[in-house]
């Protein structure tokens, strides 16, 4: 490889981003606008029933949530592309000083040449040589001189042939700028959107205080009967002894396990105030609740055993298997697959997820003995 297509070689590396690179982009793109659908569709059927305010704030304020991540992930690559084009730009100017070097070499060659084109010439000159090492010399150079001339002639045309293939990508990467710029302001334009309609709805929630709050009483009534039946059930001995190797299997896993469904989380593990009411501290979340088309399938998350199926008022069925000491907990299901002593595999089917007044909500929990853990730090990274 000659020096210039190196130094090409170099710069096509150095001013592209990678596919893998592409790829997560690409990735990443496709699973926030799954998220907006699944928060939209929801939305959609919250609105139609008044009592739902509530449920419609919170899918508005993670659609707001979701836009704002796209917005900083396109000042990310719009940034990251301006540099390539910086980088790209330097290097094509590099590259031409360089190829007007080699232009200028050979135009001397190409005159020289000239200055001796009649053969006869050159005869003459070896000829008139004083002796036959001056001859041998003289022969050298004129033969030199050709060979220089064709070099310096293909390296003009592999440099010029390059430097046209990557000013082709050079404007291909600045029109792809210009698609991330628009696809910016399109979701900036959607934020703006889906704020207004938060601030809607938290208009009607303060004119109706009471009723909300009422509400929420019930919501945390029902959560505490949750939480005091997944201890109850944890703390029941089944006299069998704890799987010690299952338990460290599980462990090792930590940021590894699989999602037991995908879709946005609506609703994040641990304290929170409300979004509206904000002095009020809602109950303590032991899991995560994620937002899901309706009839999704809610696979386990790793290999154990069905401990226990209830059913629970605002949760509907829940499944409570173990991993050792471990456990996972699937709640809000139309219907679960498996029964208590169930062994189970990692992936399998274990229900399906409810939906009630058009909401199709997942609640998930993971415990290690007693003590609450938060799926999103066990779940790995989508």
């Amino acid at each position: 490889m000659s020096k210039i297509t190196l130094i090409f070689f170099l710069a096509v590396i150095s001013c592209f981003p990678s596919f893998a690179q592409d790829s997560s982009r690409a990735d990443s793109k496709a699973r926030l606008e799954k998220e907006i659908r699944i928060l939209e569709d929801q939305i959609s059927a919250a609105s139609n029933k008044s009592s739902n305010a509530m449920a419609s704030l919170e899918l508005v304020l993670k659609k707001e949530k979701i836009y704002r991540t796209r917005i900083a992930e396109s000042d990310r690559e719009i940034a990251s592309v301006k540099d390539s084009i910086r980088l790209c730009d330097r290097q094509i100017k590099a590259i031409n000083a360089r190829l007007d070097t080699i232009t200028l070499y050979y135009r001397r060659l190409v005159r020289n040449a000239y200055k001796n084109r009649d053969a006869r010439v050159w005869y003459m000159y070896i000829l008139a040589s004083t002796s036959l090492g001056q001859a041998g010399h003289r022969y050298s150079y004129l033969r030199n001189l050709s060979r220089q001339m064709n070099i310096q002639g293909r390296k003009i045309a592999e440099a010029r042939k390059e430097l046209e293939i990557q000013k082709a990508r050079l404007v291909r990467l600045k029109s792809a700028a210009e698609k991330v710029r628009a696809e910016r302001q399109k979701d900036y334009d959607s934020l703006k959107s889906e704020e207004a309609r938060s601030r809607k709805i938290i208009t009607q929630l303060n004119r109706q205080k009471s009723k909300y709050q009422a509400q929420l009483r019930t919501k945390k009534q029902q959560k505490a009967a949750l939480d005091r039946e997944v201890q109850k059930v944890i703390r029941t001995k089944d006299n069998k002894p704890v799987d010690i190797k299952l338990s460290g299997e599980f462990e090792s896993n930590m940021g590894k396990l699989p999602w037991p469904a995908e879709g946005p989380v609506i609703e994040s593990f641990g304290q929170h105030n409300h979004p509206v009411y904000t002095k009020v501290v809602m109950p303590f979340n032991n899991g995560i609740t994620i937002g899901l088309d309706k009839d999704t399938a809610i696979k386990a998350v790793f290999d154990g055993e069905a401990r226990k199926v209830i059913v629970m008022p605002g949760y509907g069925k829940c499944l409570l298997v173990q991993h050792g000491n471990y456990f996972s907990f699937y709640c809000k299901l139309k219907s679960v697959s498996v029964k208590a002593g169930d062994k189970i595999k990692t992936g399998q089917t274990v229900g399906i997820v409810d939906t009630v007044d058009g909401q199709t909500r997942f609640h998930f929990q993971i415990w290690k003995g007693t003590v609450p853990q938060n799926p999103e730090e066990w779940l790995r990274t989508l």
